[in-house]
């Protein structure tokens, strides 16, 4: 009895309310909650936040002579902070407008 209800769930699509609320929603890649599995830590939080964790990693790799993993922590650090330079080019340059393939909200 049990497999039948679960099968019922599986298969269930979700509903168009949904759809439309995500469509509706600004995406902001500053404020946009990232998580990050490194070579040896998780790091969770917004991309700033994990780009200093990963940089401060660096400095403890560093300052213990591990150069290679110093290294690796500092390559993490370097795509978050792309991700964050991406993004505030992109509002500099007003591109924070809806984009093609996303209708603009009703006022």
């Amino acid at each position: 009895m049990r497999s039948s209800r679960n099968k019922h769930w599986k298969n269930r699509q979700p509903s168009g309310q949904n759809k439309r609320l995500e469509d509706n929603r600004e995406h902001n890649p500053l404020r946009r909650f990232y998580e990050s599995n490194g070579p040896d830590v998780k790091v969770r939080g917004p991309a700033a936040i994990v780009s200093e964790k990963y940089l401060q990693l660096a400095r403890d790799a560093q300052a213990s002579g591990d150069l290679i993993a110093a290294e690796g922590y500092l390559q993490h650090a370097e795509h978050y902070n792309r991700l964050i330079a991406t993004a505030q080019e992109q509002f500099r340059h007003g591109e924070d407008a809806p984009s093609a393939g996303r209708r603009p909200r009703d006022n």
